[in-house]
């Protein structure tokens, strides 16, 4: 984990000086004359040496201090924490609808492998994982918001409003995220427990007069649950890209509208703060499933 910070660390302080647009010329704008942007570069310390800028810019972040935005000129971090309330809600609600739909979805077609209802989950998984977020926001505000009126089709209402007015205006959001997720749990679920189901373990318990519901939740799915955590890691960073779009596209002001709109303005100290963020949060999460694995499988010890 660590290493990996330390890497994403350097390259995220490279980016703004490997990039062909001049941050000094952006903040100055059209019309600046060159001492202006030679003064705003000097304000910047981006004409100092690049170890000293580097040493600089670690010693800041080691104080939470991610800079200031080009264009708002107000802390990064201030920005980051006003918009982190409906992007952590969103995940985690995209986050649970995904894992409580996928994993019984692919047991039960693991289970019934070969039928017709294994074929409509394989083919709901390959629609799921193909289509593009956009378009099935897109889709969603057509029927749901617009057509029956049920959800709002853009917008926020913060946790302040009520926790129904909250959840309300992210569910369609939420489903947009889960159905990419859904179709990844699904499928490697269905895999791995169809691996399982052939063990003889399991045609033990089903010789022995079982019900098919309880071979498949004490001895199918703890059996499975170790690949079943890791694909759900895994997904972190899909969830992460389609928060991006998603935002965007129900204008939730979260940090994956935070993220386009410094992409489009090249507003670069807010772009290395959220690529910090992401990174932690994406390495973070696939800590803790590696560590859970010692209480999936008593095997695995640390």
């Amino acid at each position: 984990m660590v290493p990996i910070l330390a890497f994403v660390a350097v390259f995220v302080f490279l980016l703004i000086h490997i990039t062909p647009v001049d941050p000094a010329a952006i903040i100055a704008g059209d019309y600046a004359t060159l001492d202006q942007i030679a003064a705003i570069r000097t304000q910047l310390k981006l004409d100092r040496p690049l170890l000293e800028q580097f040493t600089t810019w670690v010693s800041r972040l080691a104080r939470a201090d991610l800079g200031v935005s080009i264009f708002s000129q107000q802390p990064v971090a201030r920005l980051i924490g006003q918009r982190l309330e409906p992007t952590l809600i969103l995940a985690l609600m995209a986050t649970s609808m995904a894992v409580i739909i996928a994993v019984p979805l692919g047991v039960i077609a693991a289970y019934c492998g070969g039928g017709v209802f294994d074929r409509l989950v394989i083919g709901f998984s390959v629609l799921g994982f193909s289509t593009p977020i956009f378009l099935v926001g897109y889709f969603l505000v057509y029927v749901f918001a617009l057509g029956l009126d049920w959800f709002p089709a853009q917008g926020y209402s913060p946790l302040s409003a009520g926790l129904g007015f909250c959840f309300r205006s992210l569910l369609l959001p939420a489903l947009a995220v889960a159905l990419l997720y859904v179709a990844l749990i699904t499928r490697v679920t269905r895999a791995v427990c169809i691996e399982v189901l052939n063990q003889d373990y399991v045609r033990t318990a089903q010789a022995k007069g079982l019900e098919p519901w309880v071979v498949l939740w004490r001895h199918v799915l703890p059996n499975a649950a170790v690949p079943i955590a890791t694909v759900v890691g895994i997904g972190i960073a899909a969830m992460l890209g389609g928060v991006v779009v998603t935002e965007t596209v129900f204008n939730v002001p979260g940090l994956g509208r935070l993220t386009a709109d410094a992409i489009v303005r090249r507003d670069y100290p807010i772009i290395q703060g959220l690529m910090l963020l992401f990174t932690g949060i994406y390495v973070g999460v696939n800590l803790l499933i590696d560590l859970s694995y010692v209480f999936f499988d008593p095997r695995i010890c640390y």
